[in-house]
């Protein structure tokens, strides 16, 4: 009778065992991405303002798109690094933010506080974000001139991981 149950237990525990040990050693930041290498989809968004845009309006310089919202803590970390960067790029690359399961009048009062140095998009429905396969917040894309999805990066981003993705993507030889 005993060599029963513990049977039943090594049946029902085993798996379970085996599925966690796979999980084990993989960084639950890096999920993977199968749009690198892909055209970035083109979403359809608009700006705080109400004025319509596509990210396909942008070709022709590297893209650099960040799904933020302002409930997202580690999205204020980042937000003086996104800012900061667009400014030193100016017009040899695009920064797009995409406020994430967020209200616009939320986003508006946040850039007020912070600042904006470049368009802020709202995503009302999540179509862009599901299209990006966004899993959660930040999470950046780096579209190169041609429109293919050069990277992702999941979580904050730092001055330095930023500045190499977007040079990454600049014709060789731009300052």
């Amino acid at each position: 009778m005993k060599w029963r149950n513990v049977l039943w237990v090594a049946v029902f525990t085993l798996p379970v065992i085996f599925i966690l040990a796979l999980g084990f050693g993989h960084d639950p930041h890096e999920v993977p991405s199968v749009l690198p290498g892909k055209l970035a989809p083109n979403c359809q968004l608009t700006d705080l303002q109400g004025k319509p845009t596509s990210i396909v309006a942008y070709r022709g310089k590297p893209v650099v798109i960040n799904f933020w919202s302002t409930w997202c803590v580690p999205c204020e970390a980042e937000h003086g690094v996104l800012q900061q960067a667009a400014q030193n790029f100016g017009e040899r690359a695009q920064f797009l933010g995409v406020v994430y399961q967020d209200e616009a009048q939320n986003a508006e009062r946040y850039l007020k506080r912070k600042g904006s140095t470049y368009p802020q998009l709202i995503d009302p429905s999540s179509r862009c974000a599901i299209d990006y396969g966004v899993a959660g917040v930040p999470e950046s894309f780096f579209v190169d001139p041609n429109g293919i999805v050069a990277d992702k990066h999941v979580g904050p981003i730092g001055p330095a991981d930023l500045a190499r993705a977007v040079n990454s993507m600049l014709p060789r030889g731009t300052p």
